[in-house]
């Protein structure tokens, strides 16, 4: 997302660092695919990624960080769709809405890999599941937060953020391995959360008559 009072020079710079690290991440995932993630070494994603190693270990501090990479993309993707919705719609279909949006915008042959590297690779799955509920989780709590004007480690955003965090980890998982249209597939989960919670942020805070 980039800021009105960016130079030039800086969206140039940031438009150069996200073609880098969706080239890195995706060679190395397909190298992850094809090898196993503990069998290929950092000198190996470099070379044929066509970088130095230095220049690995700047975008990347470790191996594993490079599946850092979809979630960091998908949270900032989140955070900027969600503060562009309209503050009086009702937070759960501004939520619908906005993941519609990120997803959409993804390759989806590359979350496919994604998630069958990390689904391959136990040693992986902490580092990327603490990733998601630090980063994207994040995003929704906060945004929860803003539209009820509570902070947002308060009980209901928390709640809210992680009850759309699992309907989101089940769709994806329902998509891989049935396939499908991924797009739909979350949308249609969230509307059904949404149906079942409703819509109204004064029944969710037992603020109603």
């Amino acid at each position: 997302m980039y800021l009105p009072t960016q130079s030039l020079a800086e969206v140039l710079r940031e438009k150069r660092t996200e073609m880098m690290l969706s080239e890195l991440e995706a060679v190395a995932l397909k190298l992850f695919d094809e090898r196993g993630f503990n069998d290929v070494t950092v000198q190996e994603i470099a070379d044929k990624a066509q970088i130095s190693v230095r220049t690995f270990y700047r975008y990347c501090p470790t191996k594993e960080d490079v599946l850092q990479l979809r979630i960091d993309r998908r949270s900032e993707a989140l955070r900027a769709a969600l503060w562009a919705t309209p503050v009086d719609e009702p937070p759960l279909h501004s939520l619908r809405i906005a993941l519609v949006e990120a997803v959409s915008a993804e390759d989806l042959a590359l979350l496919r890999r994604w998630i069958t590297v990390i689904s391959a690779t136990p040693s992986v799955l902490r580092g990327v599941m603490g990733g998601i509920y630090l980063k994207t989780r994040t995003v929704f709590a906060e945004f929860f937060g803003a539209r009820l004007g509570l902070p947002n480690e308060a009980l209901i955003p928390t709640m809210l953020a992680a009850a759309v965090g699992g309907v989101l980890e089940a769709a994806q998982t329902q998509w891989f391995f049935s396939g499908g249209e991924l797009v739909t597939m979350i949308s249609d989960s969230l509307e059904v959360l949404e149906r079942g919670i409703g819509t109204d942020p004064q029944w969710w805070m037992g603020e109603h008559e």
